[in-house]
């Protein structure tokens, strides 16, 4: 299948549906347990053992090597599939993508890693359906564009594969439920790939929360602020589809990057979760800005009607009391900023540059953070930090992911990040969406784990 008819076939996929998406938003469930879960088949479960069904605490099966299957060799697939291979213990059986030129390319990285050349799989947007079927496949690995996310994961699931899947997980509160019914009655994993919470600041102020440094915790920040007019208008990669969501939705897009570390900081889902939130959006001004500078009077792109506030901001508020402001612009000329703030009674953490203040009536100014890396840097940093300087992108915070991953799945432990961290922090694009159409009305979380979140655990240790 040429690119050209890859393309034309996403995007009629796609507009089909964002147009369900945003209708199925714009009715938000009336409560966190009982309507939400009801509607998307929630797993009922036995009434004598309520932790049945859930994959909370459920660990990997143990294996000496990682088989994978890569499903989306674009971009951000093959950027991942070289930091995989750089892992110790992975190796990739499988390649999936319609356009065969991309899975070709990632065929010949495999090989030239040294390892058998996979099997190849681009015969159309399903043949994924084919790759997970494969006896060879343990784990999944799935980089298509967004609206390919919950189909791929969910048939992996089916077929006895984990599946990790890039961000966000699913794009409307139904699929957010898909993914943790499937997970539950598969019993595979569903993690979604977060990189932004290996981030050497990121886990470093974990730590730092972890030991009392903050206090007690009472409000944290987190964003999505990234120049990408260049990219969303090219004619090729992210330009095929990552547009189309501006002209279908106004909402936070792409809320899990600030989200997740935030959430980690907070024990969501561990002690506390998201209860509700409200959204507004700034007018829609970047794309038509761009569009009018860059763009020649011929383009079909001045067919498309931009719909997304440029600026979306949202507040979240936690079952036990804290707020999170969280905020998405990818459309105008503004340096890189997820903020990634936590602050508590003792002081707060702000980043971008990353720098921290405690409790000091004498001095009051922030510290750089490096002040504190000899004592706070996280295990993981100190057993992947060199590596990942050199093996992975976005400033090593891919390859620590990745080993953290593969060491997890070979060793046989509980993975970081569950099902239930991939639905709730998806969630906030859907119901972001929901809250800007209903004039910033409050839309309440579903309870993915149904109340299993009150206990308390812990998670990137």
């Amino acid at each position: 299948m040429s690119e050209k008819s890859t393309r034309r076939n996403l995007l009629q996929t796609l507009g089909a549906s964002l147009g369900v998406a945003a209708a199925s938003a714009a009715i938000p469930p009336k409560t966190p347990q009982s309507e939400s879960a009801q509607a998307f088949g929630a797993v009922v479960r036995d009434k004598e053992n309520p932790q049945s069904s859930t994959i909370i605490g459920m660990a990997f099966e143990p294996r000496e090597r990682v088989r994978m299957g890569l499903i989306g060799a674009g971009l951000r697939g093959n950027s991942m599939l070289k930091t995989y291979l750089a892992t110790e213990g992975a190796t990739f059986t499988a390649i999936c993508d319609p356009v065969r030129d991309h899975a070709l390319e990632a065929q010949q990285t495999i090989h030239a890693a040294g390892f058998p050349e996979p099997a190849l799989y681009t015969n159309g947007d399903h043949a994924f359906e084919d790759l997970v079927k494969r006896d060879d496949v343990d784990v999944v690995y799935i980089a298509t564009p967004w609206e390919w996310h919950v189909p791929a994961a969910v048939a992996a699931m089916q077929n006895g594969k984990h599946a990790l899947v890039e961000v966000p997980a699913a794009t409307t509160i139904e699929d957010c439920w898909k993914l943790v019914n499937t997970a539950e009655r598969t019993r595979r994993h569903c993690i979604m790939c977060e990189n932004c919470c290996y981030g050497e600041s990121e886990l470093m102020v974990l730590t730092m929360v972890r030991a009392g440094l903050f206090g007690e915790l009472v409000h944290g920040e987190g964003a999505y602020i990234h120049d990408l007019r260049r990219i969303l208008n090219e004619d090729k990669s992210e330009g095929l589809w990552r547009r189309f969501p501006h002209t279908q939705k106004n909402g936070n897009l792409y809320p899990t990057h600030g989200l997740g570390p935030v959430a980690n900081y907070m024990d969501i889902q561990r002690g506390d979760r998201f209860d509700y939130m409200v959204s507004m959006s700034s007018p829609e001004r970047g794309l038509d800005a761009w569009r009018a500078a860059n763009v020649p009077k011929d383009s079909p792109k001045w067919k498309e009607k931009y719909i997304c506030g440029d600026m979306n901001t949202s507040l979240i508020k936690t079952a036990n009391g804290l707020t999170i402001m969280l905020q998405h612009d990818v459309v105008n000329p503004r340096p890189y900023d997820r903020i990634n703030l936590i602050s508590g009674t003792k002081g707060v953490f702000r980043d971008y540059p990353p720098r921290i203040y405690l409790d000091d009536p004498a001095k009051e100014e922030f510290t750089p953070l490096d002040k504190y890396k000899e004592t706070y840097t996280h295990p993981f940093w100190k057993a992947n930090g060199e590596r990942a300087k050199t093996e992975g992108d976005h400033g090593g915070m891919d390859f620590v992911m990745a080993a953290r991953l593969i060491d997890a799945i070979r060793r046989g432990l509980v993975p970081d990040m569950d099902v239930y961290d991939a639905a709730a922090w998806s969630a906030p694009g859907p119901l972001s969406i929901a809250s800007v159409a209903q004039g910033s009305a409050p839309q309440q979380f579903p309870d993915f784990t149904r109340g299993l979140w009150k206990q308390k655990r812990t998670n990137m240790a």
